[in-house]
C-alpha cells in the first residue's frame, strides 16, 4: 500500500478524531469529524484538511456545540458536507461560507453516530444512524426526514449505502447484527447475526454487490455474502481491541483496511492464505476514523 512511506500528520489540539472522508471531487482533500473529551462532553469541530507540497494544512474548520461523530461529502456539490452530532442532529455545511451550518436537522432523540450520502446516480439521499436504535432517510433539500427505519434492538453505529443498488443501505448495531434495508419498504430486508459482540462498522465491497464486511468488539472482521448468510465467507483476526472502522479498497476487489482501539490500522487481502498485508502503528491513541482515496491509489 505504500502507507508508511508518505505519511503526513496534523495535530488538532484538544480534539479527538472520530471520522475522516476523502472528497469525491478534490484529490488530497479530507474532512474530519472531531470531538472534545473523546465525545463524552464538550464541543465538536468539522476540519477540512488538504495535502500539498508543504504537508497537510487546515483549509477550513467549523465548530458545533456538541461532539461530531461522522461526516459525509455531498455527491452533487463539491463544497457541501453533512456531519452528525452527539445532540442527535445533522448539520449541513458549505465550505464557501464562513459561518456555521446552512441547515440543522434534529429528529434523532439520542446521539447521531453515522451519516452517509448515497453514491448511486440519479438520487440525492442521506442516511443517518443513531443511538436511539433508528436509521433515518433524508433528502438534503427538505427540512425533515423522509422515513424512519426501526428494527435494531440496540445502538446503531454505522449506516452505509450500497454503491451498486439504488436505495439500499446496510446498518451495523450493538445488537450484534448487520441489517440490509431498502428505502422503498419500511421493514428490514435481511438480518445477519454477524458477531457475538457489538458490531461497530460495516462496508460494501466496491466490486461485488453481494459482499459486505463487518468489524466488531470481538476484534474480528467478517465477510458476508448476502446470498448465503449462514456463515461468513472470510474471518480476519489480528486486532487486539475492538475494530472501530472498516473500509473496502476502491481499487482492489479483495483488499480492505481496518482501524481499532488497539491504536493500529491494518490492511488485509482476504483472498490470500496469510491475509494480513501490513500493520501501521503511527497513532498513539484510539484510531477511530479511516478512509481510502478514490483518486490516489494507496492513499489512506
Amino acid at each position: 500500500m505504500g502507507t508508511a512511506a508518505g505519511a503526513g500528520a496534523l495535530r488538532l489540539p484538544g480534539l479527538h478524531g472520530y471520522a475522516v472522508e476523502f472528497s469525491p471531487y478534490c484529490p488530497g482533500r479530507v474532512a474530519c469529524a472531531a470531538a472534545q473529551y473523546y465525545g463524552m462532553a464538550g464541543c465538536g469541530t468539522l476540519a477540512v484538511l488538504e495535502q500539498n507540497e508543504a504537508g497537510i494544512v487546515l483549509l477550513r474548520s467549523f465548530d458545533w456545540n456538541d461532539g461530531l461523530f461522522d461526516v459525509t461529502w455531498s455527491e452533487s456539490n463539491e463544497n457541501m458536507l453533512i456531519t452528525c452530532s452527539g445532540d442527535g442532529s445533522l448539520q449541513i455545511w458549505d465550505m464557501t461560507k464562513t459561518k456555521g451550518p446552512l441547515q440543522v436537522y434534529k429528529e434523532h432523540t439520542l446521539e447521531a453516530y453515522s451519516v452517509d450520502w448515497s453514491q448511486t446516480r440519479g438520487e440525492q439521499l442521506v442516511v443517518s444512524g443513531s443511538w436511539d436504535q433508528t436509521a433515518k432517510l433524508w433528502d438534503p433539500a427538505m427540512g425533515k426526514s423522509l422515513c424512519t427505519f426501526k428494527g435494531h434492538e440496540a445502538v446503531i453505529y454505522s449506516t452505509i449505502w450500497s454503491p451498486h443498488i439504488p436505495g439500499c443501505f446496510a446498518s451495523a448495531s450493538g445488537d450484534q447484527t448487520l441489517r440490509i434495508w431498502d428505502v422503498k419498504t419500511p421493514g428490514v430486508k435481511l438480518v445477519i447475526p454477524a458477531h457475538q459482540a457489538e458490531v461497530l462498522s460495516c462496508d460494501w465491497c466496491k466490486y461485488d454487490e453481494n459482499l459486505l464486511v463487518t468489524g466488531a468488539v470481538d476484534c474480528s472482521l467478517k465477510g458476508w455474502d448476502l446470498r448465503n448468510i449462514r456463515q461468513p465467507v472470510f474471518v480476519l483476526l489480528g486486532h487486539t481491541y475492538a475494530i472501530r472502522r472498516v473500509k473496502f479498497s476502491p481499487f482492489h476487489a479483495t483488499i480492505l483496511a481496518s482501524c481499532s482501539y488497539d491504536f493500529t490500522v491494518r490492511f488485509w487481502d482476504f483472498s490470500k492464505p496469510n491475509p494480513l498485508l501490513e500493520t501501521v502503528e503511527h497513532h498513539t491513541e484510539f484510531t477511530c476514523g479511516l478512509d481510502l482515496s478514490l483518486h490516489n491509489r494507496g492513499q489512506v
